[in-house]
């Protein structure tokens, strides 16, 4: 008998699981199911004047933390896109401080100086920073260490960039885990970040992020491509145990259907995930808040920018838009003739009501403040432009957030085989969620072959 495991949730988390199931069990009858009309989640590319633009995330990590190269550059590699990547330019990318724009500080972590400033020294503690296990926010960590400065203009704006959330809300061991592994064993945040940088295992020189030349849609595209049954725009209602597996329930409430399972992968957020663990006696699910954002694209005639990949708005400027990102400088296969592209993000979390204004006044909004920040009267009228909006898109981690999830893991191990993948349970980025899904699916197997 052929067993079935069905993935929910058409994002790279769950492409990434069922790439991973096929790929050690080819014989497995594995379903995708997606409620949305087209597959990818946040990774999405689409048009303006003509050329290409990503409506989400525009790049990935291509080195491990561990050394070797990073689970979304394998995922590439495996579906015959290794040729396909290409590296940013080595354009420096800045921060809007003060009415100007500063270069980024080098010889930092996330914007933490590896050295204590002369004015504060790092005096050793009696123990070390964390508790074997322990968490706590980055701004608790930094803020007394490095002060409020380091944390408001450069630590928190760079969080910020990634996970539209604030160094004072964000758990450490979620944002920067080297560095709470580092500082469960170092007295000083000197020699925590010695430790956390020694440990990432990069190559001087070598280029930290990659893209797909012809777009992100193309990774999510090929991953699928190796699937044989996926399903959009099919909405699961309900989970239940049936037998030793599950049965799904799927579609309207006045026409549901039943679709059974051996094995079950989430790779769902954590709302949705909730609602459908609700009926699996004995889990917990977990509970997270999102961030929502809006990227801007406007692709103007040929235009003189600073010569940058982009910049950084901390939140203390004033400023709506957060990071913008000068397309046609950063990745150089981008570059056309007579067109200039950058794409700014607006939204951080506590202040969505920024979102609530229509496509028009969020461009123009845009175009007002990048123009101030860059120094210019006005940009000129734009081409094409591209409003892209991605609500409750980022999850914002408290401390102790992988607690939760080892509690909400142990729960589903005494079922039969089902496991969770995504960003709500184990961090932001493609590789992480590449990660998460295969490390989904390897516990899915594990238990049916158990």
């Amino acid at each position: 008998m052929t067993l079935r495991v069905v993935v929910v949730g058409g994002g790279i988390a769950g492409l990434a699981a069922a790439h991973r199931l096929r790929t050690l069990r080819p014989e497995l009858d594995v379903v995708v199911l997606d409620q949305r009309d087209r597959l990818g989640g946040k990774l999405s590319t689409g048009t303006l004047a003509d050329g290409l633009v990503e409506r989400g995330a525009e790049s990935f990590l291509v080195g491990d933390p561990a050394g070797g190269p990073s689970a979304a550059l394998r995922l590439a590699e495996e579906v015959g896109l290794a040729a396909a990547v290409v590296h940013p330019t080595p354009a420096r990318a800045a921060v809007a401080l003060d009415g100007g724009l500063r270069d980024l500080p080098s010889g930092t972590l996330m914007g933490i100086p590896f050295k204590a400033p002369d004015s504060a020294p790092d005096v050793p503690s009696g123990s070390p920073l964390l508790p074997p296990g322990g968490d706590v926010t980055v701004g608790a960590l930094v803020r007394p260490r490095r002060g409020d400065a380091v944390v408001d203009h450069f630590v928190d704006p760079l969080l910020g960039g990634v996970y539209a959330g604030r160094a004072d809300r964000l758990s450490l061991r979620m944002a920067l885990p080297a560095l709470a592994a580092a500082a469960e064993r170092a007295h000083t945040l000197t020699d925590a970040l010695a430790e956390a940088v020694a440990a990432s295992r990069r190559t001087p020189g070598a280029p930290m992020f990659g893209t797909i030349e012809g777009g992100m849609s193309r990774l999510v595209d090929a991953v699928a491509a190796t699937l044989p049954d996926v399903r959009s725009g099919v909405t699961v209602r309900a989970v239940h145990r049936h037998g030793g597996g599950w049965r799904l329930t799927l579609g309207s409430t006045r026409d549901a259907e039943t679709l059974d399972a051996d094995g079950l992968v989430l790779a769902v957020p954590a709302a949705p995930a909730a609602r459908l663990l609700a009926g699996v006696e004995g889990v917990e699910p977990v509970q997270l808040e999102y961030a929502s954002v809006a990227l801007v694209a406007l692709a103007l005639p040929a235009t003189k920018l600073p010569d940058l990949s982009g910049f950084l708005v901390p939140a203390t400027e004033g400023f709506a838009v957060k990071a913008v990102t000068f397309f046609d400088r950063k990745w150089a296969h981008l570059r056309r003739p007579g067109v200039t592209v950058l794409r700014a993000s607006v939204g951080r979390f506590g202040d969505e009501e920024q979102l609530q204004r229509t496509d028009g006044a969020l461009v123009e909004l845009v175009r007002r403040e990048v123009a101030r920040i860059i120094g210019v009267d006005a940009l000129p009228d734009e081409l094409d432009r591209g409003v892209f909006r991605w609500g409750g898109a980022l999850p914002q981690y408290q401390p102790h957030h992988r607690d939760r999830v080892s509690t909400l893991r142990e729960g589903l191990d005494a079922h039969p085989a089902i496991a969770v993948a995504g960003a709500a349970y184990d961090g932001v980025g493609i590789p992480a969620c590449v990660t998460s899904g295969r490390t989904a699916a390897e516990a899915v197997l594990a238990k049916l072959e158990g």
